[in-house]
């Protein structure tokens, strides 16, 4: 059973997933142990906000991980025996683990006065985002509801608005702007 919630299908899948999960603790570690900096001082005010942003995270983050219950994995991909959780934090954002881990690292790249820090956070965030879209596929295709759920969901941000795509058949009959079309045959 161990080996299953450790892998994610197909044997590439598998070392992508693990691709994207050393990749992020590398960047965790980074913004998490490197010592603070002196490139900026931090307002005492600023300060306290990082530190009630990543208070948020830490909650966020134990609540997310309880609402995803036997569908929590490590890897950025439905367990065997896991289900489409969208109630919860999950009614808010699609990825409400990865919106926790992100306060944290801003919270620490606002509080630490270090750029290296602050560009291990920007990375984090972009590194999230592919993840997130690489996961979302793997979703789509193990739930059949993921899509519809993804369509009114925002992905980090609650309230964000979501960008809508247009379906199948509207795709088909409007043609992408600034596309040549070829000339109407005369009737």
């Amino acid at each position: 059973m161990v080996v299953r919630l450790l892998s994610a299908g197909t044997r590439r899948d598998t070392t992508i997933a693990w691709g994207f999960v050393v990749g992020q603790f590398a960047l965790l570690a980074a913004i998490l142990l490197l010592p603070s900096g002196s490139q900026w001082v931090t307002p005492h005010w600023v300060a306290d906000c990082a530190r009630w942003l990543q208070l948020v995270g830490i909650v966020v983050l134990v609540v997310a991980m309880i609402n995803l219950g036997r569908s929590l994995t490590p890897l950025p991909s439905p367990v065997p025996h896991g289900e489409l959780r969208t109630g919860g934090l999950y009614r808010g954002v699609r990825h409400p683990i990865y919106t926790a881990i992100m306060a944290l690292a801003v919270g620490s790249a606002a509080r630490s006065g270090n750029v290296v820090i602050a560009a291990a956070t920007v990375a984090l965030i972009a590194w999230f985002m592919l993840k997130a879209r690489w996961e979302e596929t793997q979703l789509g295709v193990r739930y059949p509801g993921y899509r519809e759920y993804a369509a009114r969901t925002p992905r980090f941000v609650p309230l964000w608005p979501v960008r809508r795509r247009p379906c199948a058949a509207r795709a088909s009959e409007e043609p992408p702007s600034g596309v040549p079309q070829p000339p109407e045959a005369p009737s």
